[in-house]
């Protein structure tokens, strides 16, 4: 119980981090781009896309927490949680996107520069990264560690960040050199930095939904610890995966003396229990069998966790 209302806990503020952070993003956004109508500048306009493309990630973020937030049922017996997972995979895929549109622009502007009004461009860009910095900085005081679909969120903000501190470093060399390169310079660099960024989140989605070990948990360990327990000769067919993030589980069988009653059965179970949550493991089934109960071979008993794991092939 402890865990899960620890769970709770950091949801909660996250999806208010979410909230705060979406609701400042969207406004500026929205005066961002009345600002470039206008003035009619194009600056302004490309800059408030930039802003809507965080905004949007943000509002899937909110959708996914609302729907983690739905009980489970008999159609999706975890709940809803994974669809966090699922928004951090839009989102990091959205981060590749732009990242790739970013180059495009780029080499567009490279090879026929164009002209920037760089005073308007330098204002709405120190404008751009204090709302950044704002809106990260409540990011940051969620759980950006453990919780996929907050870094995603994180990450795209912090995209825009370094896109605003490139925006004045561009706009002062123009203002002052007349560097024109310096414009889509400063776009390739926080390009490339929202790329690495997205394809990090790609990859962690992809692994949580493939039901992957999560990251934080080390399966050597979890053996042992499982094994060392007195009264436990072997495990088999080990899994071990997250549910959605900061929410790991695990199932396996264990082969334990036959000759255990209930009650000491349920001692075991509950020391197994205990020593798994220091590990980060807090939803633990296990099967508890004797030696004669026969198994089929799973990928797990070919790794060599202990003799005993064998003997019931």
């Amino acid at each position: 119980m402890g865990h899960d209302h620890g769970h709770d806990h950091t949801h909660g503020a996250n999806k208010k981090a979410l909230m705060i952070s979406f609701i400042i993003i969207t406004v500026y956004m929205i005066i961002e781009a009345a600002g470039g109508f206008i003035t009619n500048s194009l600056a302004l306009l490309s800059d408030a896309g930039h802003m809507l493309s965080d905004s949007i990630s943000l509002g899937v973020g909110l959708v996914a927490f609302a729907m983690g937030e739905k009980v489970a049922n008999y159609s999706k017996t975890y709940g809803y949680k994974r669809f966090e997972i699922l928004a951090a995979f839009f989102n990091g895929v959205t981060l590749i996107a732009i990242a790739l549109y970013i180059f495009y622009e780029a080499f567009q502007r490279f090879s026929s520069p164009h002209e920037v009004a760089s005073t308007g461009m330098l204002i709405i860009a120190i404008i751009g990264l204090v709302v950044n910095i704002v809106v990260a900085w409540i990011l940051m005081r969620g759980d950006t560690d453990e919780n996929l679909n907050l870094r995603a969120a994180f990450l795209h903000v912090l995209g825009d960040l370094l896109g605003s501190v490139g925006a004045i470093i561009a706009a002062l060399l123009i203002m002052f050199f007349n560097w024109g390169w310096a414009d889509p310079l400063a776009s390739v660099i926080v390009a490339a930095l929202v790329l690495i960024s997205g394809w990090r989140v790609t990859k962690d989605a992809v692994h949580v939904l493939m039901e992957g070990t999560p990251k934080n948990v080390e399966l050597d360990e979890v053996i042992n610890t499982i094994e060392n327990v007195q009264g436990i000769q072997g495990i088999h067919d080990l899994h071990v995966w997250s549910i959605t993030s900061g929410q790991n589980a695990l199932s396996c069988h264990a082969v334990v003396d036959g000759g255990l009653n209930i009650e000491e059965s349920q001692k075991l179970l509950r020391n197994i229990e205990e020593r798994l949550e220091q590990k980060g493991i807090g939803h633990v089934t296990i099967q508890m069998e004797n030696k004669e109960h026969p198994h089929d071979e799973s990928l797990m008993c070919s790794h060599d966790h202990g003799d005993t794991a064998h003997e019931h092939g």
